[in-house]
Formats: structure tokens, sequence, C-alpha cells
């Protein structure tokens, strides 16, 4: 009988797990799908390239904004209650956006679908860390983070379907925070309690246990950031088509997607920490490569694998999270992940811009390969002392 016992437990944990990524995977869909819609939205209505720029930027002040919020909104209102209210608000919110149809209004709007989206994603990623067995969290995380790439990726193609006009596109999103809310709602009482009342954690008490995981994920987030809008620039200046250059890019988070799986495996026969270190390394081969190749046909498999390594960064780091820490640190560490990689997404792409105004399109390999180098070494030196 216990061992029956066991077994039904372990179906519906499997079960949870399969729940929370499906939720969160149309969750990655409408956010894939809102930024490339708006940035359409307001090409035609003649907005200059700079606005657009900003007004695509404050959903990441929002996101950097609300993290520190987290752990105590999931104290106060308990985790799935919290992310359930930002389900429907996100709902709103880009409701409100489609209503509107106003580059100023936008700003405050884009500002907080960051805020109240944060939640959501930290919420159910916290829940997938703490459901996954320990000897298969490396599979698990990998799962969920090829799951997530390909949420966000397919978002894109559904304005293929629906179009860029209108209301169609806006009802699209709308309907998947909804139906995100929904499937949420039928599971959240099988989730596992991450809101610990007693044991209070914040974002900045966190930050100094962790310091080095941090600084991995605003490393990850930087140099996705980074790659994404200028990758193109430095191959104009290599007299490479715009077309072959778009192409590049859907390789590179091919790469991201096809193997997330497999560095999981890797890091449950190794360890996270080794497999994030191999990933910067290799990370570091690429960039040195890339002037290299960047005119060659092994371009291609250069960037899959890079695609591959620098997007396993934040997946091994959050793989770590999950065996360092448990409870009210591990709702603060997510968070604090959120926060960096905010500020990794807003600070690398304009500083590795401005190296390559002085220095040329150099820069760009330059600027990625120079803050993973010093990732590394940091790694190495923490490892001696300790």
């Amino acid at each position: 009988m216990a061992l029956a016992g066991s077994e039904s437990g372990e179906r519906m944990q499997w079960a949870a797990i399969t729940d929370v990524i499906a939720t969160v995977s149309v969750f990655a869909i409408a956010q894939g799908l809102s930024y490339p819609l708006l940035s359409f939205i307001l090409q035609r209505q003649g907005v200059s390239p700079a606005v657009i720029g900003l007004s695509a930027a404050m959903t990441p002040v929002g996101f950097i904004l609300s993290s520190p919020l987290i752990p105590e909104l999931a104290r106060r209102f308990g985790a799935g209650r919290t992310a359930l209210t930002c389900a429907a608000l996100s709902a709103l919110v880009l409701a409100l956006i489609g209503w509107t149809q106003n580059v100023y209004l936008w700003f405050p709007l884009r500002f907080l679908i960051g805020v109240v989206t944060n939640p959501l994603y930290v919420l159910s990623e916290i829940w997938v860390i703490a459901l996954a067995p320990p000897a298969r969290r490396g599979r698990v995380m990998g799962i969920y983070s090829t799951i997530i790439s390909a949420g966000f990726a397919a978002g894109p193609l559904c304005l293929l379907a629906v179009g860029t006009e209108g209301w169609p596109p806006f009802l699209v999103g709308i309907f998947a925070f909804l139906f995100c809310g929904a499937c949420l709602a039928l599971v959240v009482k099988r989730l596992p309690k991450v809101d610990e009342a007693g044991n209070k954690v914040s974002v900045l008490g966190f930050m100094p246990r962790a310091w080095l995981l941090l600084s991995a994920v605003v490393v990850a987030a930087g140099f996705e950031q980074a790659i994404l809008a200028l990758l193109p620039v430095y191959g104009t200046h290599h007299g490479i088509p715009e077309a072959r250059m778009s192409a590049l890019l859907s390789a590179m988070i091919a790469g991201n997607i096809a193997m997330q799986v497999p560095l999981g495996l890797l890091a449950e026969r190794l360890t996270a920490r080794l497999v994030r270190f191999g990933c910067v390394a290799v990370t570091i081969l690429g960039c040195v490569l890339l002037p290299a190749l960047i005119e060659t046909p092994a371009i291609w498999a250069c960037i899959f694998i890079w695609g591959a390594v620098s997007y396993g960064i934040y997946t091994m780091s959050i793989i770590e999270l999950g065996e360092r820490f448990t409870g009210s640190a591990l709702v603060a560490g997510n968070a604090a992940f959120s926060l960096m990689w905010g500020v990794g997404g807003i600070i690398v792409p304009p500083l590795t811009g401005s190296v390559m105004d002085v220095i040329g399109a150099s820069g760009l390999p330059v600027t990625l390969g120079a803050i993973c180098a010093a990732l590394a070494a940091t790694t190495v030196i923490r490892r001696r002392v300790s």
C-alpha cells in the first residue's frame, strides 16, 4: 500500500510539473506576440525607431522594479492567488493597450505589463524548480527552458495567422493570458507552498548569498539581448544580406530551443556549476571564432552552438538555484534572477553598441567575449578561494 501511495504521489508530482510548464508556455506565447505586434503598430504610425526602442524598454523596467516586491506578495497573499491575479491583470493591461493605440499612453501601460507579468513568470518557475525531483532536476529545467523559448518564438508566428491590424492579434494575447490563469486555477491546490510566512528573505538580502549566480544571469541576459539587437549590424559590416542574418538569428534560437534538455541531462551526470562553466568557455570560443567564420558556411554550426551554450548559462544557474535554496529563499532568489535578467538586458546591449561605435564591428565579439571571460575568471578565483 505504501508503494502504491508513493507511485500515486509521484504521478501527481509529474502531472503538476506538466501543468505548470504548459501554463507558462501559453504565457510565453502571449509575451512573444506582444513585442513585435506593438513595434509594427508604432512603425505604421510613423514613430521613430528610438521612441519604439524606449517604449519596448518599459517592460523590462517593470520587471526590474517589480522583482523586489514578489517575495512579500507571495507571503502576504499566497503564491497561487498572486499568480492568478497577475494573469487576470495581464489580460486587462493588454486590452487597455489595444484600446488606446497611443504611443504616449503605451509607456506607462507597457511598464505595467512588465509589473504584472513578472510575478506570474517568477512564481511559475519557482513551482517547477520545487516540484522537480533532485535527481532529475537537470532534465526538467531543460524541458522548461526549451518550452519557454519555443513559446516566445511561437508568439511572432501567431501574427502570420491573425495579422497585426485591429483587435485579432490583441485578442489572441488576451485569451492566452486568461487561458494561462484558467489552467493555473485547475492545479494551484496541488502546487507546493513556497511562500513561508515565518522565514522572510528579501531580494536584496538574497544577493550576497549567490552573487556569482546572479552575475551569470546578467551575462546570459546581456549576451542574448546584445546578439539579437546587434548581430544584424555586425553582419551588415561584413556585407551579409539582411535575409541571411535573420536566418542566422533563427539558427541561434533553434540552438537555444534544441539543446537545453541535453545540457540538463549533462548537469545531472556532472554538476550544474561545471556545465555552466563549460557553457561560458564555449561562448567565449564562439566570440573568438565569429570574425573568422562569419562569411563561411561554418557560421551556421557556430551560431547554433552559440545559442545553445549562451542560454545554457541561465539554465544551469536556475538548476543550481534549485539545488541550493528552498522556500522563501528560493522565491527571493528567483525574483533576484528576474531583476538581474532585466539589468543585463538594459546594460549590456548599449555598452556593446558603444564599443562598436568606437572600434567598429569587432566591438561585438570583443565586448561579449570580455564579459564572459570576466565571469569565467571570477568563477575560477572563487573556486580556488573556497
